[in-house]
């Protein structure tokens, strides 16, 4: 019998189905050893040698994998197959005493039966180049947060945080709030005309609308390029600044005509995107299904360990052979010949430290759609599946073709009356109108935004020809400040400037919400937390290298190049730790709280010390500089206000108002009249959107968390009303249906009544 070990239960079912009698699988778990929890786990002074130590929980499953071992002919290591994987696999062969030298490692990047085949006829040696760049990616992130965490602890409060990756992250979103704060509007104004053929075509149409492009010669729109912290932002905004100009401009095109001076039409082709990365999934899935980053990441490595879906960290966007033409025939029997490409379409890798031998995010098979998998996967990982299935059978599709249309014309005000004028172009107008029809939808048929048959259709015009105006419009509008990140952009964003790899950022976003250090507001976008501004403001001033952009790309690529073999781990931890440890020490004496926390205008009435703002467990409160001489506190004023606000319900047991207090577990509503009455009730964490119920007519809509944290908005008057809603209502309702409106994800609304178009 032949021992094959991989990381999950999942996975080891899944590559038993292929296998037959002579091989057995099994699960180690995850990782079965790591640094210690309790302690650095570092000798610094012994080259940074790791102490690695195997947990308890990690020790139950060793016992059982020694005593396979011992009936086992071989032992065959099958973990993932990137740097983690590695590592896990190098740690097995450590605790299991296998030889090192033995080629007793096999990768894959799907779980088939094809696969796993290949991979058995092919074992390797460990690869201690991927296993140094793994370790020492954990061995500086251990140095840092061993080292870093314990100042923010002394100095702000206990439970924080900081890292390499989680740090940039922080500051990138700490740093666009800033920028939206300094950011200011201006007013501009935009002009458009509907106009009107004067030989209307039967059923066609015969108005449209155009904007104005030009006055005199000179372009309305201008756009302005903001230099941001990471990158650049481009607004548009026109040159019409007040109401006054915009009225004037208005009032002279009510007397003007209007003549079509020039029509260009043109054949213009739309390219398909590249299959799914890591970073490109993880985008795609939170913009469209709503999912975070981490959900979408477990997700991905259930569809992975069932067999469905390749390798779900990767940065690669190349594709096998074989799925290319197996992609060919799907799209062929699906849609057509007329849909599929005469030869593949390959894609070039981008994305810095990619490697290329590694594949796309694609399904194991693409003849397997995923109407096919109904059945198999719930409705999470069916919805993913689908998006996976979509993006790489569309990948492989012919163009969209569109035929567009841009008609430009001369709106010449009644002033214009000599030869001068006309040639200095005084009181001259040039409107633009832009029309497209879909000639063929191509790969649009399975995969983008689904665009109408027809956009912003134009009646059939002719050059030279007189247009009515039916209006002339004005309106009032001002420059947006750069938007907040989602986790979809902030992910584009790490990406972009090389911060992290596949694997971090998931975790690395996921880290920053669990320290409280930012939010997410109805939008989801984020937004930093008072706790957050705290952190990345001492960082930066004190510690700038941690939160450089450039810097930690840096490494990044010094890890890249360990695992290529072109580096020793050792010189580049310790190129980065002298210097850090050394500004570590002076600060943990520069550093004082006063000039961190916020300070008040008043004394401590106890000892006359300096009264500053805390953070603890339970939040804000006010405390003496003194501590631990001095163990004054009170409670903020904000505090004092909620726990002096009547909560409107009263208590169960004397029957007296009840206020909100705070506790080891947070908020909960107390009775007036403690201590001599100790009541308590639970404060309820549904949210009031304001919305009737329109079903009940007697409930309100609440924003509500499934089982599975997804945030919902339902009736209060659940479970007698099961109305709900997964979108959040605006409170309006629907011109032609009279549903309730709600907010889509870039704060636009539409009807809630999915059959109203």
């Amino acid at each position: 019998m032949n021992l094959i070990i991989v990381e999950s239960p999942t996975k080891a079912r899944t590559i038993s189905k292929f296998l037959g009698k002579n091989f057995k699988v099994k699960s180690s778990f995850g990782h079965i050893r790591d640094l210690p929890q309790k302690e650095m786990g570092v000798d610094i002074e012994n080259n940074f040698q790791p102490k690695y130590v195997v947990n308890k929980k990690a020790r139950e499953k060793v016992n059982p994998l020694k005593d396979e071992m011992k009936k086992a002919a071989s032992v065959i290591l099958a973990t993932d197959e990137d740097r983690e994987g590695e590592a896990i696999a190098w740690h097995l062969s450590e605790i299991l005493k296998l030889n090192p030298e033995e080629k007793n490692r096999i990768v894959f990047h799907e779980i088939t039966k094809k696969a796993i085949e290949e991979a058995l006829e092919n074992p390797r040696q460990l690869d201690f180049h991927l296993i140094d760049a793994q370790q020492a990616r954990r061995i500086l992130d251990r140095l840092v947060g061993y080292e870093l965490s314990p100042l923010l602890w002394k100095k702000i409060k206990r439970g924080l945080s900081a890292g390499r990756v989680q740090s940039i992250a922080l500051r990138i979103i700490c740093e666009r709030e800033r920028e939206i704060e300094k950011f200011k509007k201006e007013e501009y104004w935009t002009i458009s005309a509907d106009l009107e053929t004067k030989f209307p075509s039967g059923n066609l149409v015969s108005k449209f609308e155009a904007n104005l492009i030009e006055k005199n010669g000179k372009k309305i729109e201008e756009v302005a390029t903001l230099k941001l912290f990471a990158g650049e932002y481009r607004s548009k905004k026109s040159v019409i600044k007040n109401e006054k100009e915009a009225l004037e401009i208005k009032s002279e095109l009510e007397k003007a005509a209007f003549k079509v001076s020039e029509i260009q039409k043109k054949e213009t082709r739309r390219t398909p995107p590249p299959p799914f990365t890591t970073s490109t999934l993880q985008q795609a899935a939170i913009n469209s299904l709503g999912f975070s980053a981490k959900q979408t990441m477990m997700i991905a490595q259930k569809l992975y360990e069932q067999g469905h879906i390749t390798y779900m960290r990767t940065d690669s966007t190349s594709l096998s052979l074989p799925s290319l033409l197996a992609a060919r025939k799907t799209i062929e029997k699906l849609f057509g010949k007329n849909y599929a490409l005469e030869s593949p379409r390959f894609y070039k890798t981008r994305s810095k430290g990619a490697q290329e031998a590694h594949e796309a995010i694609r399904p194991t098979r693409p003849d397997i759609s995923p109407d096919e998998l109904n059945g198999s996967l719930d409705a999470n990982q069916h919805r993913l599946y689908r998006l996976i299935w979509r993006r790489m059978v569309a990948c492989q599709m012919q163009p969209a073709v569109l035929n567009s249309v841009r008609v430009l014309i001369d709106a010449k005000g009644s002033s214009l009356t000599t030869e001068s004028e006309v040639r200095d172009k005084k009181n001259n107008y040039i409107f633009q109108a832009n029309g497209s029809t879909i000639k063929f939808d191509g790969y649009l048929k399975v995969y983008g935004e689904k665009l109408p048959v027809t956009e912003n259709l134009l009646p059939p015009l002719k050059e030279k020809e007189a247009l009515d105006l039916a209006e002339a419009k004005a309106s009032q509008k001002e420059t947006m400040p750069p938007p907040r990140y989602t986790e979809a952009s902030l992910v584009k964003v790490l990406e972009e400037n090389g911060i992290g790899r596949p694997s971090t950022y998931a975790p690395t976003i996921s880290t920053i919400f669990d320290r409280k250090y930012i939010d997410k507001n109805e939008e989801r976008r984020l937004f930093p937390l008072e706790i957050g501004f705290l952190v990345n403001d001492l960082l930066v001033e004190h510690f700038p290298q941690i939160v450089d952009m450039a810097f930690t790309a840096t490494l990044e690529e010094d890890f890249d190049q360990i695992a290529e073999g072109r580096k020793e781990w050792v010189p580049v931890i310790r190129e980065f730790y002298q210097p850090f440890h050394k500004n570590l020490e002076g600060k943990t004496k520069e550093i004082k709280k006063e000039n961190i926390l916020e300070k008040l205008d008043k004394k401590c009435p106890e000892c006359g010390g300096d009264l500053l703002v805390r953070f603890g467990r339970f939040g804000k409160f006010i405390a003496c500089n003194n501590f631990p001489k001095c163990k004054y506190t009170e409670k903020t004023t904000e505090e004092k206000k909620v726990e002096d606000e009547n909560s409107g319900e009263v208590c169960p047991e004397c029957g007296a108002p009840m206020v909100v207090k705070r506790g080891k577990y947070g908020a909960f509503l107390g009775c007036s009249k403690y201590p001599d009455c100790k009541g308590i009730k639970k404060i309820t964490s549904d949210k009031t959107t304001g919305v009737k119920c329109p079903k009940c007519q007697n409930g309100e809509i609440l924003e509500r968390r499934s089982r599975k944290g997804r945030l919902f908005y339902g009736c209060s008057a659940y479970p007698k009303c099961d109305f709900s809603l997964w979108n959040r209502p605006t409170g309006k309702t629907c011109e032609k249906c009279g549903s309730l409106m709600v907010y889509q994800m870039k704060g636009e609304e539409k009807c809630s009544n999915k059959e109203c178009k």
